[in-house]
């Protein structure tokens, strides 16, 4: 352990002395109410792409995802699909708001929401779903880093303590540097991030024997034991293995809590309304400050083609998946264990609440044998969790300065005064993250897990702003309003507020409160749109979206093709994430028939999700560069305005 303290304290060192590098270069760089807020809507493209798909999946994906598939199966692996529903979302999105910051000088969302539909409303609900990402979401991820600290050093360094001291570093360089630090060290983070999920996917495939031994082993689990869900009953085209079958398109349960689905949770509708949910992150306030501060569409084009949809797709449908499976056959499960199934006894029996601590375990078993090993992954897991950290909570007191202090407080406030107020504001967010942390770990998840389903409900007046007119003010807000009214009365905090009267639990019928919470936001915003349509500002309006019709329209060449890309969004939704997914439960051969029926040597949902990870590539691809969505305009854009 000597060893292993001493390596972790020298990588650790390493690490900080690159984001104190960055955190003064930056400030000295600071002269600019937009250098600070948003790197004087300078960020390189290719520094642009790094950093925007290490906030869009470092946190969550290196340190919880494996635990997830261990716990859940193959049916949980399809909400890796994220990988291309997140740069999916960016494709609609960004290089539109890219534009109107350009050419009107926004720095927040709540600046052009406010000025382009003539009121204040949705900028003070920006406001609020940006604090639930500074603090509860910000909290999580940081206490995570903490946890992770503390496992490593078998409890030497307490939780608390490793949370704070790593914590304080990422205050020190988000207040010095401002955004321009924070994306210039989430390029190394978003590095760190790739390497360590590699390694780790790599070591756990050479101790369960390699590719052909791993799925041996997975075959004859399939053919003895159900899983933590049990079998799918019927759903989902036959009695399967929970762990190795989507349980279904839909099931009509009252909802976690209430009513446990057959087979598991993630059906078919369940992976689509979560892959809903997680369009939320792009949506997000702080995102869309992103957006502004980058350079170029360019980078847009590079994040989604290569840096998600590529790199992170591969990470989380080989690496990660390797490492949530693998854990089933080398100790892990007691199920498995007791079956006299598991070829290894290296890991610890992790129970289903001690799932997220399957990562830490893996480092650990690496380090016996190499000290070192421990130091260079820890801070690969640290810095995961801290670029999608400090990203959130560096724009959320962007958000409050601009949006709250300037508005409202002192509208004639300098660049000086800006600035100042920005660093108080990003300090304050850190303090309520880190003492929610500390005291309430059960309120930092209850309203953590509001954060990315609540974003998603800022969608209706996103594509108001950037593609549809004739959504008017008062049905953005009332149908916003709504959502996040249905997505907390749909997530567990609605039990918590209502003492447990609901009838339903989390997620009924197997649908995440984030596509419940739209559903009615729709429904609303379409209803008051159209009583509403001759509204006074649709002329006001208007002006926005001609002139990006100006700039961002196709050419006429490839306008036709429009109809075509769409259609082939629906169609690999559909079979990806959607119903159609359930044909990959049985197409290259039934999950408990034995390893020598399965047509590529691993199960068959498995190799189906490769397949449509691939077409979902292509699809990205099409979408940002053929047709034009994440590409620069063809000439530059005139400023109106750069406050």
């Amino acid at each position: 352990m000597t060893d292993s303290l001493t390596w972790l304290f020298i990588f650790v060192m390493l690490y900080w002395a690159y984001c104190f590098f960055w955190g003064i270069r930056a400030s000295r760089r600071t002269q600019t109410a937009s250098d600070f807020f948003l790197a004087g809507r300078n960020l390189s493209p290719w520094v642009s792409a790094l950093a925007i798909t290490a906030v869009s999946f470092a946190g969550w994906t290196f340190m919880a995802q494996p635990g997830l598939i261990f716990r859940d199966g193959f049916q949980f692996v399809n909400t890796s699909f994220y990988a291309i529903v997140v740069p999916l979302a960016g494709v609609v999105l960004l290089r539109r708001q890219w534009m109107l910051g350009r050419r009107f000088g926004y720095m927040t969302a709540g600046e052009m929401f406010s000025d382009y539909f003539k009121s204040d409303a949705l900028r003070i609900i920006s406001v609020v779903i940006a604090l639930l990402f500074g603090v509860p979401f910000v909290a999580i991820l940081f206490g995570a880093s903490g946890f992770l600290v503390s496992e490593l050093t078998d409890q030497a360094i307490s939780r608390n303590v490793a949370m704070w001291i790593l914590s304080a570093f990422v205050l020190l360089y988000s207040v010095t540097g401002g955004l321009q630090a924070v994306a210039k060290i989430a390029v190394v983070q978003c590095v760190l991030f790739a390497l360590g999920t590699i390694v780790i996917g790599v070591y756990a495939l050479d101790i369960s024997g390699g590719f052909d031994a791993l799925n041996m082993g997975l075959a004859k689990v399939a053919q003895n034991l159900s899983g933590l869900w049990g079998n799918t009953e019927g759903n989902g085209g036959g009695n399967f293995p929970g762990f190795f079958a989507i349980p279904g398109v839909i099931q009509w349960t009252a909802g976690l809590g209430v009513e446990a689905p057959a087979g598991g949770p993630w059906t078919a509708i369940m992976c689509l309304t979560f892959m809903m949910s997680v369009m939320g992150i792009q949506a997000s306030p702080g995102f869309t400050m992103w957006g502004f501060a980058s350079q170029s569409p360019r980078g847009f084009a590079i994040h989604q083609v290569w840096g998600a949809a590529f790199c992170v797709g591969l990470i989380m449908f080989v690496f990660v998946t390797i490492q949530g499976v693998s854990a089933q056959l080398l100790g892990a499960s007691a199920e498995v264990n007791e079956a006299g199934l598991a070829t290894a006894q290296l890991l610890p029996e992790i129970s289903t609440q001690q799932s997220g601590q399957l990562v830490t375990h893996y480092i650990k078993l690496m380090g016996d044998k190499l000290p070192w090993i421990i130091g260079f992954l820890a801070v690969c897991a640290i810095a995961a969790l801290q670029a999608t950290g400090a990203a959130f909570m560096s724009t959320t007191g962007s958000i409050l300065t601009r949006d709250i202090f300037k508005q409202y407080l002192q509208p004639d406030a300098d660049h000086e005064k800006q600035i100042m107020v920005g660093r108080l504001c990003t300090g304050l967010v850190f303090l309520a993250a880190m003492l929610l942390a500390t005291f309430s770990m059960e309120a930092t998840i209850l309203l953590g897990g509001l954060a990315i389903a609540c974003a998603f409900q800022l969608w209706p007046s996103l594509l108001g702003v950037t593609w549809f007119p004739w959504i008017t003010r008062q049905a953005a807000t009332l149908g916003l309003i709504a959502g996040i009214v249905v997505v907390v009365l749909t997530e567990s905090i609605g039990q918590k507020i209502t003492a447990n009267s609901l009838p339903w639990g989390r997620w009924p019928w197997t649908i995440h409160s984030a596509a419940w919470g739209m559903f009615f936001n729709i429904i609303i915003c379409l209803l008051v749109s159209a009583l509403t349509r001759q509204d006074e500002n649709r002329v006001h309006r208007e002006k926005f979206h001609e002139f990006l019709h100006e700039y961002g329209s196709l050419t006429y060449s490839r306008r036709w093709s429009k109809s075509v890309a769409w259609i082939i969004v629906l169609v690999w939704m559909f079979f990806a994430i959607g119903p159609g997914a359930v044909i990959g439960n049985i197409l290259f051969g039934e999950p408990n028939a034995g390893y020598e029926a399965w047509n590529f040597g691993m199960p068959s949902i498995w190799a189906w999700q490769i397949i449509w990870w691939a077409l979902g590539i292509g699809m990205i691809w099409y979408l940002a560069n053929k047709m034009e969505m994440s590409a620069a305009p063809r000439r530059e854009i005139e400023k109106l305005s750069d406050s």
